[in-house]
Order: C-alpha cells, then sequence, then structure tokens
C-alpha cells in the first residue's frame, strides 16, 4: 500500500505477534536509519538478538541501506514487539516490491505467528493446571 505524505512517499505494513501491534512506514533513502517508537533501535531494542529480529526481512532482501524504517509498536512484551516489528517491514517490502514475496515467504518472515496465550478455565488454577489432588 502506497501512501504519499505531506513531504513523502512511503509504503506501510502492519505486523502482530501475540498482542503486539506494529505500525511499519519504510522511506526510501541512502540511510540505515531504524526508529521504533520515536527511538533508535537500539534504545528501543537493547538486546542484540532483537536487533538481528527486526533486520532480518532487509537482509533477505539484500535491502539494508535502502530504506528508513519508522515502526510504530504497541502492546506485547518487547520480545513479541520485535518480532511484530519483523513481519510489518516485511509485508511493506512486499507493498514497495511484489517480487520480494518469495524470498520473504520462503524465510518465513509474511507467516504471522498467531500463537497466543491460552485463556483460563475455571476450576483450574491456569490455562490448564489442576488445583493438587490429595488423596485423604
Amino acid at each position: 500500500m502506497v501512501q504519499t505524505a505531506t513531504e513523502q512517499e512511503y509504503y506501510y505494513g502492519t505486523g502482530k505477534r501475540k498482542t503486539s501491534i506494529a505500525k511499519v512506514r519504510l522511506y526510501l533513502g541512502n540511510g540505515n536509519i531504524i526508529r521504533v517508537n520515536d527511538q533508535p533501535l537500539e534504545e528501543a531494542f537493547p538486546w542484540f538478538i532483537w536487533q538481528i529480529t527486526v533486520k532480518e526481512p532487509l537482509e533477505v532482501t539484500n535491502s539494508l541501506g535502502r530504506f528508513h524504517v519508522m515502526a510504530q509498536v504497541k502492546g506485547g512484551g518487547i520480545s513479541s514487539q520485535s518480532q511484530a516489528v519483523r513481519h510489518g517491514i516485511a509485508r511493506a517490502l512486499v507493498a514497495f516490491d511484489e517480487n520480494l514475496r518469495k524470498p520473504l515467504r520462503r524465510n518465513g518472515l509474511l507467516t504471522r505467528d498467531s500463537r497466543i496465550k491460552e485463556s483460563k478455565k475455571y476450576g483450574l488454577k491456569r490455562a490448564r493446571r489442576a488445583p493438587q489432588y490429595t488423596k485423604r
């Protein structure tokens, strides 16, 4: 989906994981600027593994220095937020160029990971944990 802002054209993608939702915009540019919630990537996701997760779609498509990435992410924990941003970047790359769909799909970056927390059942302590059984 191509949008035109007042100053610049961008490509949009929405990423989801658990309860995290990321709105990602890709701006064409000759830098490697990734900002999440108006913070640099290193501040938003301080652990190196989360940073690798966010950059994965750009590395798979060899477009790491071509885009400025601006993401707004809400909900969930920090790990699921990084995976939601990754999903949003992958979808925005497909909006930019449909030919990138195949390598992204091959690496499993376009599939939404639909696993969420199972809801608690009545009579149990958690979703499946039953109270301890006493014989006498």
